[in-house]
C-alpha cells in the first residue's frame, strides 16, 4: 500500500515558501493541479481538496488579495526546479580575468611572446589586465607605456574590446580588454604566431660556411 502523505510537514527552514497547515490566512484564490483557477474559497477546504488528491497547497503569490494557491506535489515541484536552476547554471559563462606584465622598453620578442599570451586568453573567453611596470627613471616618460598599450589594443582589434583605457595606477599603467565577440570563433592564435614567426629575424650563418644539411657524411 503506497505511504500515506503526511500534510503536517514543512519545507526546509531556508525555504520560505508557506504550504499546507502553514497557510494561516481565512480565504484564498485557489488554482487546482491542472493549473485552472478554481476561485476564492476557505483556506481549510482547500486544504482538503488538496488531501483528497494526495498533494500539496502551496502559497505561490502571496501579496495578493487573497493570496493565491496552488494544488501540485510541492516535493517534485522544488526537484524540477532545482534541475532547471543547475542547467541554467551549467550554461551560464565564467568570465576569468588573466594578467600579463610589459616593461616600457620590452624586446620586440617579448613583447611578441606576450601578446601571443593575450591572444590565447581572449580566444578562451578570458578578460585580459595588461600592466605596465615602471621603475625609477622611466617613471618620468608614461606616454611610453601608453603607446605600447594602445598599439597593443590596435593589434588585436579583432578580438579584443577596450573596457578600460590605459590608466595610471601608482607605479603602474593598467589597460583593461575583454573578448569580442569573434574571438574564439577560429584559430586566430595561430595565425597571429605565424606572423610573429614571419616577423623574427634569420640568423645569418658566416660567410663561407656551409648549410649542415648539405654537408654529406663522411664516407668509411
Amino acid at each position: 500500500m503506497p505511504v500515506p502523505r503526511r500534510f503536517d510537514r514543512q519545507p526546509p527552514e531556508r525555504d520560505p515558501t508557506r504550504i499546507n497547515e502553514r497557510i494561516r490566512v481565512p480565504e484564498i484564490r485557489l488554482i487546482d493541479e491542472t493549473g485552472q483557477q478554481v476561485g476564492i474559497m476557505k483556506t481549510q477546504d482547500a486544504l482538503r481538496y488538496a488531501q483528497e488528491r494526495d498533494l500539496d497547497l502551496v502559497e505561490v503569490a502571496a501579496d495578493a488579495k487573497p493570496p493565491v494557491c496552488r494544488v501540485l506535489d510541492y516535493s517534485k515541484y522544488k526537484y524540477e526546479q532545482n534541475q532547471k536552476q543547475k542547467a541554467a547554471r551549467k550554461h551560464q559563462t565564467q568570465i576569468n580575468v588573466r594578467e600579463i606584465k610589459f616593461r616600457p622598453k620590452i624586446a620586440q620578442h617579448d613583447y611578441d611572446t606576450k601578446k601571443g599570451h593575450v591572444i590565447r586568453f581572449l580566444n578562451g573567453r578570458d578578460k585580459v589586465k595588461v600592466t605596465i611596470m615602471f621603475r625609477g627613471r622611466e617613471m618620468a616618460h608614461p606616454e611610453r607605456g601608453e603607446q605600447l598599450l594602445n598599439r597593443l589594443a590596435e593589434e588585436l582589434g579583432e578580438l579584443a574590446v577596450v573596457e578600460q583605457r590605459p590608466q595610471q595606477d601608482g607605479r603602474n599603467m593598467v589597460m583593461m580588454l575583454a573578448p569580442s565577440k569573434t574571438a574564439g570563433e577560429d584559430n586566430h592564435g595561430a595565425h597571429e604566431e605565424e606572423k610573429v614567426e614571419q616577423r623574427r629575424p634569420i640568423q645569418q650563418r658566416p660567410a663561407g660556411s656551409a648549410d649542415p644539411a648539405e654537408i654529406e657524411p663522411d664516407r668509411i
